[in-house]
């Protein structure tokens, strides 16, 4: 009879040889984040590069570095076509070019694009030590479910640093093509450093947040930092995209608990990982960590079952009319949609809920508004103007619900920096909101 040890020395091999299994005209998507496989994406670059293979379609979220330096290189481009359904740091200068093609997606409905307008041939992704039962974990869930689900050939690297996280993680030895084994320290994520604005913003909305409410945090520095903020919050729950460095913290600190949820009480509920490798200890085989698919963390109708749900996520402007952007810059995409709008909507219809859109009031240095008159041709539309409930900046924080068009333009306008105040004024006023 077959043992998880044997089925697991029975696919243990080299990554030039797991490499090998990849064919040309395959499609490949790789683990997300943290999961990563550094020994395996560069094993099949260098068969890219010396010419065997061709007509290679990549896909991840948030590609990391091992994925820029690897398979999304431009000196594999002539047969590599890499995918990102969401815009990271390592690769905004290669989708701004046209060398990563960027696929516009909530991050919800990824896992079903897979299942339902996918071929997917190959899986590759770092996974946790395997347990005694034979199962390995990716760490974190997202869309890997549904990528195991479809792939013909499954390709793991076990590295003994990355955490066995509980939940929609996990994968048998049996549905393994091939393992290799390589324990390098997982990439930390950096955190963006603090600005002054951060302590008065990160208060405003601390004020907003009560014990016993549950939490998302979204991607960047500026919500993170709003966990400096909650420290002595008690009771605190977790339902989130993104489980990060502040949140870990409010959990290390015991403010947050989950004891109140009304959803998976006693649990934090994510998808994604992203953070130092500091944080790790506290998500390994710790059973009150549960990472499910993005397709349920994000369904608007599943966070709205979390009373008091208080998302608060990041923009990057915003006009008069209360229409954001949170993922594009200069015409240029920057990020991505990801499961904002999905809070947004969640968190507007949980019982006591909030959601708040948070942002700087100046750009560059203070040259520039954050607060426009119109956004910019070109401008991505993240939250549309019906959605948004509360916007938040060092100068306050308002409630456009239910305002008309000439109560929210003036709503907005008090959240600019004071010089641009007259101007926006002036803007409002020839665009008829007065």
């Amino acid at each position: 009879m077959e043992t998880p040890l044997s089925e697991y020395k029975a696919r243990l091999t080299t990554a030039e040889k797991a490499a090998a299994l990849v064919e040309s005209g395959d499609t490949i998507i790789v683990g997300v984040n943290i999961a990563e496989p550094p020994a395996l994406l560069e094993a099949i670059a260098a068969r890219a590069r010396a010419g065997d293979l061709r007509d290679i379609n990549v896909y991840s979220f948030n590609p990391q570095a091992h994925l820029a330096a690897t398979l999304f290189s431009p000196d594999v481009c002539d047969c590599v076509q890499p995918h990102a359904w969401f815009v990271s740091g390592p690769i905004r200068g290669l989708v701004k070019v046209g060398l990563v093609h960027y696929v516009p997606s909530y991050f919800h409905q990824v896992p079903r694009l897979i299942r339902e307008n996918m071929k997917v041939d190959v899986v590759v992704s770092t996974v946790s030590a395997m347990n005694s039962d034979g199962f390995f974990s990716f760490g974190n869930s997202g869309y890997m479910a549904a990528a195991v689900g479809r792939c013909r050939k499954l390709l793991l690297e076990v590295n003994r640093n990355l955490p066995r996280v509980h939940g929609d993680t996990l994968a048998p030895i049996t549905a393994a093509t091939a393992v290799i084994e390589n324990h390098t320290p997982l990439l930390d994520a950096k955190i963006p450093g603090s600005r002054p604005e951060d302590a008065l913003i990160g208060r405003l909305l601390a004020e907003q947040i009560p014990d016993g409410a549950t939490l998302q945090l979204g991607i960047g520095g500026l919500p993170n930092s709003l966990a400096t903020y909650l420290g002595n919050h008690k009771d605190l729950g977790i339902h989130t995209e993104l489980m990060g460095p502040g949140l870990v913290e409010l959990i290390r600190k015991g403010a947050a608990t989950g004891n109140r949820k009304s959803l998976h009480p006693g649990k934090h509920v994510f998808s994604l990982i992203l953070g130092p490798s500091s944080m790790m200890d506290v998500l390994h085989d710790n059973p009150t960590m549960l990472s499910y698919s993005s397709e349920y963390v994000m369904d608007p109708a599943v966070i709205a079952r979390n009373d008091n749900m208080m998302a608060v996520n990041s923009i990057l402007e915003v006009d008069l009319t209360g229409q954001c952007n949170a993922e594009s810059l200069d015409g240029a995409q920057f990020s991505g949609t990801g499961g904002q709008l999905d809070f947004i909507r969640g968190a507007y219809q949980s019982k006591g809920g909030k959601a708040i859109l948070a942002f700087y009031s100046t750009a560059k240095s203070g040259e520039l508004s954050r607060i426009v008159p119109r956004l910019p041709a070109g401008a991505a539309v993240t939250t549309p103007r019906m959605d948004v409930q509360y916007l938040a900046t060092e100068y306050g924080i308002v409630n456009l619900k239910g305002r008309s068009t000439r109560e929210r333009a003036l709503a907005i306008v008090s959240l600019a920096h004071p010089r641009f105040r007259d101007e926006l004024l002036r803007e409002a006023e020839e665009m008829g909101l007065f």
